[in-house]
């Protein structure tokens, strides 16, 4: 978290935050989820300004205001928009803050502050206010420096802005920013917004089209294409559903819609706590159980290869997989390792294996790490000869939930994780 008494109270005085080292590589690990470099690029900005704002505006306002800071869009679903749009937002309270970050070169050379009008003109989307956060990344090797520029109003911006149609930004000079945040304070619960147009209705067949096309990951800016009106796109992407898709299929490629009616939808939820207590949830059995079963390939393939294993397991369940008779019979082995770390946090080992007798892996089987909304945290795909994959190594809070999934062709499970808070373990 910042330190309050570096900031100066007034935007005038270009209100410095500082991210660390480790913070900007904790930052732009999160941010490689993307389909090129610009996206990565344009995540990384808005995982820094919106950590860095987010953490001042706390301190800022702590003393001063009950209100919490929200986000009125999550940041599960900001993760699928940063590979489209620049902008993140958070709530105070009924208000709505829209965070645009700005590199220093950008601001010094053209003096103006573009907001994507996506941002503006989505009725679920837009602010009340505005905030420019100037981004330095070569202040010195080992912080990065933010400074808080100014803000402005969703009606100012639709007022005084000039609209851009080139990049569909609203463009706004530097100098009419308000550079004083107690005028934001006074502001607050004013009428600064400005009604906008409703958006159209897509139906399916023209949702899917726009998909089909604006999938293709080697067009770096979907939301430029000249080819499809503003309103369209903005339809497609307020949609979560299509969103997510149009995210996924530009990262991990194209799904056949006309397949996934035979894709198996069945989402199983478990409850992690348990396994703690040896008690495994209906369709699991323990790691233990299986090298036990000294006749089994499957625990002759755990014990040959020792990373499903390690000592750094304290518990591990383990799943079979039928893949069915159209897939050959084949038998996938879905393990979920836990280690507690904190009172609060479990750490969480993924693995998949063959089993039935099978040493490899069928190629292009995908293990993924899904958020509780759905949104592809991780994934991995097997190669020719693989004996096993696994996701790299995350943790889990208590009272959150994840999902793992798993696809071969056709075929896909869908596995929900709960971890109960302590308090509400009986």
């Amino acid at each position: 978290m910042c330190n309050p008494n570096k900031l100066e109270l007034n935007f005038r005085n270009e209100s410095k935050l500082y991210i660390s080292t480790l913070k900007q590589q904790q930052l732009w690990e999160k941010s490689q989820a993307y389909s090129n470099g610009i996206a990565r690029y344009n995540a990384y900005l808005n995982y820094i300004s919106l950590h860095a704002f987010s953490d001042w505006l706390t301190d800022y306002l702590g003393e001063e205001f009950s209100l919490s800071i929200d986000f009125f869009i999550s940041e599960d679903d900001l993760l699928s928009i940063w590979e489209l749009v620049n902008g993140s937002a958070i709530k105070i309270g009924n208000q709505r803050l829209v965070i645009i970050p700005i590199e220093r070169g950008d601001l010094e050379t053209r003096e103006t502050i573009s907001v994507p009008q996506e941002w503006v003109d989505i009725p679920n989307w837009t602010g009340d206010y505005y905030i420019a956060v100037k981004v330095d990344l070569d202040v010195d090797t080992d912080v990065c420096a933010l400074s808080l520029c100014g803000f402005t109003t969703h009606q100012q911006l639709k007022s005084l802005a000039h609209y851009n149609q080139c990049d569909r930004t609203y463009v706004l000079p530097a100098e009419q920013l308000s550079e004083n945040m107690r005028l934001m304070q006074v502001i607050l619960g004013s009428k600064i917004h400005k009604e906008v147009s409703e958006l159209p209705v897509l139906t399916h067949q023209e949702a899917n089209k726009l998909l089909e096309l604006l999938s293709n990951n080697s067009i770096y800016s979907p939301r430029l294409q000249i080819d499809i009106p503003f309103a369209q796109w903005a339809a497609l992407i307020s949609n979560h559903e299509w969103r997510q898709r149009l995210y996924q299929q530009r990262n991990f490629g194209i799904i056949d819609i006309n397949k996934l009616e035979k894709i198996d939808s069945i989402e199983n939820t478990n409850k992690l706590n348990k396994w703690f207590d040896n008690i495994c949830d209906r369709g699991w059995q323990s790691l233990e159980s299986i090298l036990n079963a000294s006749s089994e390939s499957l625990a002759f393939n755990f014990r040959h290869h020792q990373l499903a294993v390690s000592n750094e397991l304290s518990i591990a369940g383990i799943k079979l997989i039928d893949l069915g008779m159209e897939l050959s019979n084949q038998t996938l082995a879905l393990l979920v390792g836990l280690t507690p770390e904190t009172d609060t946090e479990i750490a969480i080992r993924v693995q998949l294996h063959p089993a039935s007798g099978n040493t490899y892996l069928p190629e292009n089987a995908k293990l993924a790490l899904l958020s509780t909304t759905g949104v592809t945290l991780q994934e991995f795909t097997s190669r020719t000869q693989d004996n096993f994959i696994q996701l790299k190594r995350f943790t889990c809070k208590r009272g959150k939930s994840f999902k793992i999934r798993v696809i071969f062709q056709e075929f896909s499970l869908t596995e929900a994780f709960t971890i109960e808070p302590i308090e509400n373990i009986n």
